[in-house]
Order: structure tokens, then sequence, then C-alpha cells
């Protein structure tokens, strides 16, 4: 399991942050790593999904649960990416700092192959919560 962590510090207010992260139909506008979402399910806060990642193609399932303006957690369920990606609001003031932990690993035959992604996961996460910034303080 491969552990990555990434923050950023927006000038803009938790509730612009949250109305930019919580729509998670608009995930692959800023995530370049998920290709396309499928909503199956939303029941209390928690949605389940279906998402098409750029690694193959591959299709996984998410259990999501949304904590409003301060913490969205995504659960792989099925396929080929086992763990967990958690974003997390923290407000100050009229600012926010934005985090994200993946905790993940590929699973199957596939999990040697896991440190191999790693880079590629910090650079996508990096260049996504760049983006988010850039259209909170926009």
């Amino acid at each position: 399991m491969v552990r990555i962590q990434a923050a950023v510090d927006i000038d803009a207010t938790v509730d612009r942050v949250w109305d930019i992260v919580s729509d998670l139909d608009n995930e692959p506008r800023f995530w370049k790593g998920t290709r396309r979402v499928r909503n199956v399910s939303e029941r209390d806060g928690r949605i389940v999904r279906e998402i098409t990642i750029a690694f193959r193609d591959q299709r996984c399932m998410q259990e999501v649960e949304l904590e409003p303006k301060s913490r969205i957690r995504a659960v792989f369920t099925e396929g080929i990416i086992d763990g967990t990606k958690t974003l997390t609001l923290e407000p100050d003031g009229r600012r926010t700092r934005l985090g994200v932990v993946w905790e993940v690993r590929l699973s199957g035959m596939m999990g040697v192959f896991t440190g191999m992604i790693k880079n590629h996961i910090r650079s996508g996460t990096e260049r996504a919560i760049g983006e988010i910034k850039r259209e909170a303080e926009g």
C-alpha cells in the first residue's frame, strides 16, 4: 500500500472550494486520471459510482461519503485499485486548506506495479489541486 499526501492553500472560502470539489460529476475536469464517472446510486450522503481510470481504461467501483464542507472519502470497492482517496477542507477565515491523502495499491497480480504508479498519482494529485485552486480563486 502506498500513501500519497498533497495540500494547497486556497484564497477562497470553504463554501467556494466545497462547491467545486463536491461536484463529483465534474471530477474528470480536474483529476486527469479519472476519465469518466457514472453514478449508480445515492443514499444518505453516500454515492456508489463507477469510474473509468486512465490506467488501461480500467473500471473501478467506489463508495463516496460526503461530509459537507469538511471531507470527501472515496473507497475503492471493486476493480484494479484497492484503498481510499480522501479530500479534506480546513477553513481559515477567507482561506481554505485543501488536503488529499491516497492510501492505495493495485489489486491482484497488478499489485507488483503499485510502486510504479505512485509518481503518476502524486503528479496527477498536485495538478488537480492546482487546477482546483485556480478555479476557486478565479
